[in-house]
C-alpha cells in the first residue's frame, strides 16, 4: 500500500472518547465512510446491573471453557486439536469482553468522583458564601450594639432639672417652642445653658483666687517677720545654756549616759568604755547603751559584806539541822539565799552589732553582783523573714547561738573558781540550771569586763581595761563572723531542705558540670538520735563530737543507690570543718569502716578543706561539701560492676565521667580527685 492511500484513510479512522452524540451524527452526514466508536456514549445506555451479570456469565463461561480444555488435555487431545483451538478462540472473546466491563468500570468509577467533586465545589461556594453572611451579620451586631451602648461625655455632666432649666434660663436659649416637643433641642439648649453657668463660675474663681493670692503674700510676708526674730531668740537661749552646752560639749543623751555610768559596777563601765571607744576608732556599725533601773543602781552602795555572808551560811547550817516539821521553811529559806546570790546589777548593757545586710545582733550583758562574773544574751534580727527552714531551728537559738566562740568555752559554768563554795553553801548543784535565766557567763565575756580568773589558764597579768582591749578587736570580729555563718547557713538551709545543693558561681570548677546523684533529704538529728546509728560509732570513740555540736542527716540517692551521710556541725563553722560519716545501701548495706572506697569518701569531704572552702570566709565549705560527695557517688557507681555474675547486659549506671583509671592498688581504690579544667578523675 503507498503512502498515499494512507495518507487519505488517516483522517476517516476517527477514534474517539469524549464528544457530543450531535457532532458524532453531524460528522457521519459529511462524510458517510467516517465510523466513529464513543465508550462514553455506549456507558450512558448502559445498565450496571446488566454489565454485572454479564461479567458473572461471562466469568462461569471462560470457567467451563478452561474445565473443557483441561479435559481434552487430559484425554491425550494435543495442541493442535480442532476442539482445543475453538474453545481457545471463545475464551479469547471473553477475556476481550471481561476487559471491556473492566474499562466501563473504571469510567463509571471516573464519572461518579468527577460528579462527586462538583458537588462538593458547589457545597464549597455555598458554605464560604455562608460564613461571609454570618460574619457581616456578626460584624453588624458588634456595629448595633456599640451604637446602643454608645454613652456620650454629656451622660457624666450633672445637668439641672428641666423645671430649674426653664424658670432660670433666658428664652433665647431655652426656646421652649421648640425643646418641650424635642428632646434632643432641649438636651443641647441645657449643655449651652451649663456652659453659660460654668463660665460665669470660672470668672467667679478666677476672681477669688486673686484675692487668695493677695492673702497669701500678706500672710508670708508676716511670717518672715516672725522668722527675723528666731536668730534673737537663738541667742537668748544659748546664752542662758550652761558652759559645756556653750562650748558643743557632748549632747544630752551622751551626757545622761554618762551620768548613769557612774552607777555601773566595775566589769560593765570598763566593758562601756572599751566597747565605745571601739566603736569610734574601728567600728561605726557598733554601738552600746545602758538600760535598767538607775534609781535602784544608786541605793546600791555596794556589795553584800562578808559578815553577811558568813551570818547566812551559819544560819543556813543551823537550819539543815532543825527537825521535819521546819523543812518547808528551810528550803523557802534556801529559795530566798539562792536568788539573792544569783542577783543581778540593775543596770545592764546593750551591745549592737550591726551587719552589712542588715542584721543586727544583740548583746545583754549583766553583772551578778554576789558572784562577780558577767553574763550575756543574745537576741538576732534580721531584714528577713528566716521561719522558712525547719532544720535551721537551731542556727539562731540564742541558747546556743554565742556556743564555743572560743574553743570549748560552752558558757554553762562559771568561770569565777570561788562560786563553787558559794553554791555548797546555798545548794547549787551547777550554775547550768540558771543559765536560761541569767545568761552565759562565757569566759570572752569576763575578759571584755576586765575579770581575770586563775582557772582560765591564761598567764598574761593583764587587768581590767587593759584585758578588756587585748580581746576586744578579736571578739567583735569572731562576734561579727558567727551571725554571718549563720545567717548564711540558714539560706543554705532552706536549699538544702528542698533539695537543691546552692553551688556559688565561684565554687562551680570545684565540680564537674554534670552531676546525676542528687541531694533527696536534709533533716536536723538530736544527739542523742546521732549516738544510736551504727555507723558513726567510731567517731564516738575518737571524741570527735560534742553534745554542743549540730547534726543533721543527708541522703543523697542515685537509681536503687542510697548514701546515708552523718553531718556534725561544730559551733565554730566554717573555722571548724563539717564532719560527714557515710553509709551506702546499695547491694548490701556497706560503711566507711568495711568499705576502702567509702572510707577514701569520707576522706576527699572531710580532709581537703582547702579545696573546697571557696573564697572567704568561706562559708559555701558544707554545701560544697555535700556537692562532692555527690560526684564521688556518681564515680563510686559508674566504675563499679554492674553485673556480678559476669554476662552481658545494661548497666545500672552507665560511665559519665572521665577516669585515668578506675581502680589502683590492694585496695582497689577509685579515683575520686576532680581535675580542673581537663575534666577528668584521677588518684590523688
Amino acid at each position: 500500500m503507498s503512502s498515499d492511500a494512507v495518507k487519505k484513510r488517516k483522517p476517516k479512522v476517527i477514534r474517539s472518547e469524549g464528544g457530543t452524540p450531535e457532532a458524532k451524527r453531524g460528522r457521519g452526514e459529511s462524510d458517510q465512510e467516517v465510523r466513529v466508536y464513543n465508550e462514553e456514549v455506549e456507558l450512558e445506555g448502559r445498565d450496571p446491573q446488566q454489565d454485572y451479570m454479564l461479567y458473572k456469565d461471562t466469568c462461569a463461561a471462560l470457567a467451563k471453557l478452561m474445565a473443557e480444555i483441561q479435559e481434552l488435555k487430559a484425554g491425550g487431545a494435543k495442541d493442535g486439536n480442532v476442539e482445543i483451538e475453538e474453545r481457545r478462540r471463545q475464551s479469547s472473546v471473553h477475556f476481550i469482553t471481561l476487559k471491556k466491563l473492566n474499562r466501563l468500570a473504571h469510567m463509571r468509577l471516573k464519572k461518579g468522583r468527577d460528579q462527586t467533586h462538583e458537588a462538593k465545589q458547589r457545597v464549597d461556594v455555598l458554605h464560604l458564601q455562608l460564613q461571609n453572611l454570618l460574619y457581616e451579620v456578626m460584624h453588624l451586631q458588634k456595629e448595633i450594639g456599640k451604637c446602643l451602648e454608645f454613652k456620650s461625655q454629656h451622660e457624666e455632666i450633672e445637668l439641672v432639672s428641666e423645671e430649674e432649666f426653664f424658670q432660670e434660663a433666658p428664652a433665647e436659649i431655652s426656646r421652649p417652642h421648640v425643646t418641650r416637643n424635642d428632646q434632643h433641642q432641649l438636651t443641647l439648649a441645657r449643655l449651652d445653658w451649663e456652659l453659660e453657668q460654668r463660665k460665669r463660675l470660672a470668672e467667679q474663681y478666677k476672681t477669688s483666687l486673686a484675692s487668695k493670692e493677695k492673702i497669701q503674700r500678706a500672710i508670708e510676708q508676716k511670717r518672715e517677720y516672725l522668722s527675723s526674730l528666731q536668730p534673737g531668740l537663738q541667742n537668748i537661749m544659748q546664752a542662758s545654756l550652761p558652759v559645756q552646752e556653750y562650748l558643743s560639749m557632748p549632747f544630752e543623751h551622751m551626757q545622761k549616759q554618762a551620768e548613769v555610768a557612774r552607777h555601773l559596777p566595775p566589769p560593765l563601765y570598763v566593758l562601756l568604755v572599751q566597747v565605745g571607744a571601739y566603736g569610734q576608732a574601728c567600728d561605726k556599725n557598733l554601738s552600746v547603751s545602758i538600760s535598767g533601773d538607775v534609781d535602784e543602781a544608786k541605793a546600791l552602795s555596794r556589795p553584800p559584806d562578808d559578815s553577811q555572808d558568813d551570818e547566812s551560811d551559819s544560819d543556813a547550817e543551823e537550819e539543815q539541822q532543825n527537825t521535819k516539821r521546819r523543812r518547808a521553811t528551810v528550803g523557802a529559806q534556801l529559795d530566798d539565799k539562792r536568788k539573792g546570790m544569783l542577783r543581778r546589777h540593775p543596770l545592764s548593757l546593750c551591745v549592737d552589732l550591726k551587719c552589712k545586710d542588715g542584721s543586727v545582733l544583740h548583746l545583754f550583758f549583766y553583772y551578778l553582783m554576789n558572784l562577780n562574773i558577767l553574763t550575756v544574751k543574745t537576741k538576732v534580727s534580721t531584714s528577713a523573714d528566716l521561719s522558712g527552714a525547719v532544720s535551721a531551728g537551731e542556727l539562731l537559738n540564742t541558747e546556743s547561738l554565742l556556743n564555743c566562740l572560743y574553743a570549748s568555752d560552752h558558757g554553762k559554768e562559771t568561770p569565777n573558781p570561788s562560786n563553787r563554795y558559794q553554791f555548797d553553801k546555798v545548794g547549787i548543784t551547777t550554775f547550768a540550771d540558771y543559765v536560761s535565766d541569767l545568761g552565759h557567763p562565757y569566759v570572752w565575756v569576763q575578759k571584755l569586763g576586765g575579770l581575770q580568773f586563775s582557772s582560765d589558764g591564761s598567764q598574761s597579768g593583764l587587768r581590767g581595761s587593759a584585758l578588756s582591749a587585748s580581746h576586744m578587736e578579736r571578739t567583735i570580729k569572731l562576734l561579727r563572723g558567727r551571725l554571718q555563718a549563720r545567717l548564711s547557713l540558714h539560706k543554705q538551709f532552706s536549699s538544702l531542705e528542698h533539695s537543691i545543693i546552692p553551688v556559688s558561681s565561684e565554687c562551680q570548677h570545684l565540680f564537674p558540670a554534670k552531676v546525676i546523684s542528687g541531694l533527696t533529704r536534709w533533716t536536723m538529728m538530736s544527739h542523742q538520735e546521732f549516738t544510736e546509728l551504727g555507723f558513726v560509732q567510731h567517731v564516738l570513740k575518737a571524741g570527735l563530737v560534742h553534745e554542743t555540736d549540730l547534726f543533721f542527716m543527708a541522703v543523697v540517692e542515685r537509681g536503687t543507690a542510697r548514701l546515708m551521710a552523718a553531718v556534725v556541725l561544730n559551733p565554730r563553722y566554717p573555722d571548724v570543718s563539717p564532719l560527714f560519716s557515710l553509709s551506702l545501701l546499695w547491694k548490701g548495706e556497706r560503711s566507711g569502716r568495711s568499705d576502702d572506697n567509702l572510707r577514701a569518701i569520707e576522706s576527699e569531704v572531710n580532709v581537703f578543706r582547702s579545696e573546697l572552702q571557696g573564697p572567704r570566709p568561706g562559708l559555701q565549705l558544707l554545701t560544697n561539701q555535700i556537692q562532692r560527695l555527690c560526684v564521688c557517688l556518681d564515680v563510686y557507681l559508674e566504675t563499679e560492676s554492674q553485673v556480678c555474675d559476669g554476662s552481658e547486659g545494661p548497666k545500672e549506671f552507665p560511665r559519665e565521667k572521665m577516669c585515668l583509671r578506675t581502680a589502683r592498688g590492694p585496695s582497689r581504690l577509685k579515683p575520686f580527685k576532680y581535675n580542673h579544667p581537663q575534666g577528668f578523675f584521677s588518684h590523688r
